[in-house]
């Protein structure tokens, strides 16, 4: 019997593939990954890359909407605490205007109505997190101020507007500076109504422009509810972005996994598919050494 060494040598290239084969099995099995490194699947490793990316973007986005949801929360929070007390000081105004209070009762109007400016101030300097949510950019300093007789409320704040721009590159607008909420365009300014009420009221006298200070705070209340408005827009647009980054993250995680991921049953399948033949081409490689050296056995006796 004849036997071509190449045939072995052939068979021997085959071992190595087979041994090659359950060493890549045998890793996927453990790691429960079918790519590790580029050479596994350079097309797969590229893919994974982009996904990665998408993934960190949407964290990124996540995290930060987050914690702009509790600043607007907050904003609008603090602007319905404001539409209440200015519908309180509306309803003090309009008891002092129908004329059947003395001086005494008007100057505790006044006093009333000062304390409901005081608190509207409080409410306009709110802050979260440490940080100042109506002063624009300025959010290291409370952005208002009242002083001086008659008083006068002062803004110190910028008009700086925040925006979150997300993943499909929408911006949503995170923030509103002061005086485009405090202080509206001609008679909407709320806290020069609010300090024109008091003084028309402080010396116990109501005084012709009680009744415009009046109108002109009812129209600061609309403009405020408006802006508030806006502000509320933003945190639904917020939420629904956040909702659908959420599920954008879930898509991308499950295709990363579908991806990366090893076919368990199938590798366990392949793996003793691959001993098999490994076993088989051993005992062939044997059988065949051995069938060989035989014969040179009896040809050198």
């Amino acid at each position: 019997m004849r036997v071509d060494p190449n045939f072995i040598t052939n068979m021997a290239g085959s071992l190595d593939q087979t041994q090659a084969k359950i060493e890549q099995l045998s890793d996927e099995l453990s790691s429960g990954l079918r790519v590790t490194k580029l050479s596994d699947d350079s097309v797969a490793a590229g893919q994974n890359v982009l996904l990665l990316d998408q993934i960190e973007r949407d964290d990124s986005f996540t995290q930060s909407a987050s914690l702009v949801q509790g600043q607007l929360q907050v904003a609008d929070s603090a602007l319905g605490g404001v539409v209440t007390q200015l519908n309180q000081a509306i309803s003090v105004a309009t008891g002092a205007n129908n004329g059947t209070m003395n001086a005494s009762q008007l100057a505790a109007v006044s006093n009333q109505l000062a304390g409901i400016r005081d608190e509207v101030v409080s409410l306009a300097n709110t802050s979260y997190q440490g940080r100042y949510i109506f002063g624009g950019a300025q959010t290291a300093t409370a952005p208002f101020a009242t002083s001086g007789a008659p008083a006068v409320t002062s803004y110190g704040g910028d008009d700086h507007v925040n925006y979150l721009e997300t993943p499909n590159g929408a911006s949503i607008q995170l923030n509103m500076p002061g005086d485009q909420i405090f202080s509206g365009p001609g008679a909407s300014n709320v806290f020069a109504a609010l300090n024109s009420l008091i003084a028309d009221y402080a010396n116990g006298v109501n005084t012709g422009g009680a009744l415009t200070d009046a109108a002109s705070l009812t129209s600061a209340l609309n403009y405020v509810s408006a802006q508030r408005v806006t502000l509320d827009n933003s945190l639904t647009r917020l939420n629904a972005a956040s909702d659908a980054v959420t599920s954008d993250e879930t898509q991308v995680k499950a295709a990363q996994t579908n991806l990366m991921q090893a076919d368990l049953p199938q590798v366990t399948t392949q793996l003793s598919l691959s001993e098999t033949q490994q076993t088989a081409l051993e005992d062939m490689i044997v059988e065949l050494e051995s069938a060989s050296n035989s014969l040179f056995n009896k040809l050198g006796g």
